[in-house]
């Protein structure tokens, strides 16, 4: 029986709004009709991380609203195990649990709800809080979805025949690394590794100076699959928990030197940076769209193929990154726009990375988090990394106060920014996912 996606109820209704007053201001990320999941504390604090809820410019302590009898038993149960600051017993629970906490929520915060007394004590600013990464992931997989990225960087290389053969018939990926996965806020060293110029004889041990953002989504996996059992992609989404925003970090000259035969190495593995909020796919309900291929372009095998993959198998997620070099932070100045792009462009959908990726029996566990690959769309100013913003390094991009950049420098602060819109239904985000370079160390 084929699965159906996530249904539009009372909770995705337009018209609702919350007593908390900053989630009804229309440039929020988190209305109540958002409600995406995350791991927080008050900042600076001694306090154990634990699970809340963002609505607007509030977190609701989910443990908080638990002890003040704001949900039923089978809510408060469906949290437990979350205490210590992860998410990985509820992300096993699948999309029922997770529809009965977002119901839950929805009724609690709306404006006129008789638990608004009882809830108010449970708030703990945004402001005032920091973040931890939402869940134990035990494995990371990045894939490669974005076809005008990949396009993109391969006529770099390979300007008569940019895509390799397999591109267009298999979701491509590589397994990183999930110990180096951060937080939004990440600060790190430029990593170092080796280098070889083209007049070297010899590579070198040394700093990046190619280093680069990609602006990727990544899915987190909700229900996972028992070792020699294959997902179907009627059934893929019920292993899906929600998407966050991802930087996923690469040393582009360390990536040209290492990559051959097998793959990213030291030129992905020193940091990742995702967003702190999950937003869930009851969320993402309203945001869905056709999956289609190009005209020439060979469908998907039958394995990666359903009706309801093609009928709504995307999701229509507008995407930016932003760069805040030192400079600017010191002049007072605000980051500035380098790039949009979409994610309906991807090449290939949720369910065909999940169904893939188990196709032969690997067991996909709760917390697994699965890179979408770099979104890109099809002009040159959509570009999701600075490598085809700048043309592999060959042109500069001068910035609004006269720097120029290539490559990213120390000091440099990038931040993503994800939202999506669609007439009838509020504008929800993810909030910022923001990473900044240090220098390397000695």
């Amino acid at each position: 029986m084929s699965h159906a996606p996530a249904r539009l109820d009372f909770s995705h209704d337009a018209a609702l709004r919350s007593w908390v007053a900053s989630a009804n201001t229309p440039e929020t990320d988190f209305p109540i009709q958002n409600l995406p999941l995350g791991v927080f504390r008050r900042a600076g604090s001694q306090e154990a991380f634990r699970p809340g809820v963002a609505i607007g410019e509030q977190i609701v302590d989910l443990p908080a609203a638990c002890a003040a009898g704001i949900f039923s038993d089978a809510v408060a149960a469906s949290l437990a195990g979350g205490e210590p600051g992860q998410l990985n017993a509820f992300m096993a629970l699948g999309s029922a649990a997770r529809l009965a906490l977002r119901h839950a929520l929805s009724e609690s915060l709306s404006e006129g709800s008789p638990r608004q007394a009882a809830l108010q004590s449970a708030l703990v600013a945004q402001a005032s809080a920091e973040y931890a990464v939402p869940c134990r992931i035990g494995d990371y997989t990045d894939f490669y979805t974005g076809i005008h990225h990949a396009t993109a960087v391969g006529k770099l290389f390979r300007p008569d025949n940019p895509l390799l053969p397999n591109y267009k018939w298999v979701p491509i990926g590589y397994h990183g690394r999930s110990s180096s996965i951060g937080v939004s806020g990440q600060k790190f060293a430029r990593p170092k590794g080796q280098t070889k110029g083209p007049n070297e004889e010899v590579p070198q041990l040394r700093p990046s100076h190619r280093l680069d953002y990609e602006l990727e989504l990544g899915v987190f996996v909700g229900q996972g699959n028992a070792l020699g059992e294959p997902i179907a992609i009627d059934r893929a989404e019920d292993h899906a928990f929600g998407l966050v925003l991802l930087n996923d970090w690469s040393a582009r000259d360390i990536q040209a030197w290492e990559y051959q035969p097998l793959g990213p190495f030291l030129a992905k593995n020193f940091a990742s940076t995702i967003s702190p909020w999950i937003v869930t796919l009851e969320a993402l309900a309203p945001f869905r769209a056709p999956f289609t291929r190009a005209d020439g372009d060979p469908q998907p095998l039958p394995y990666l193929d359903s009706e309801a993959n093609r009928r709504q198998g995307n999701f229509d997620v507008s995407l930016e990154v932003l760069i805040q070099t030192q400079a600017m932070r010191d002049a007072g100045l605000a980051s500035q726009r380098l790039s949009r792009s979409s994610y309906r462009d991807a090449y290939w959908t949720v369910a065909q990375m999940i169904t893939h990726h188990a196709v032969n029996g690997c067991n996909l566990q709760p917390g697994d988090l699965l890179g979408s690959g770099t979104q890109s769309g099809a002009r040159a100013d959509q570009a999701g990394s600075l490598l085809e913003l700048t043309a592999g390094g060959k042109n500069a991009l001068t910035l609004a106060n006269g720097e120029t950049r290539t490559f990213l420098q120390d000091g440099d602060a990038v931040t993503l920014r994800g939202y999506c819109e669609r007439s009838g239904f509020r504008r929800i985000g993810f909030g910022d996912c923001q990473g900044q370079v240090l220098a390397a160390k000695a």
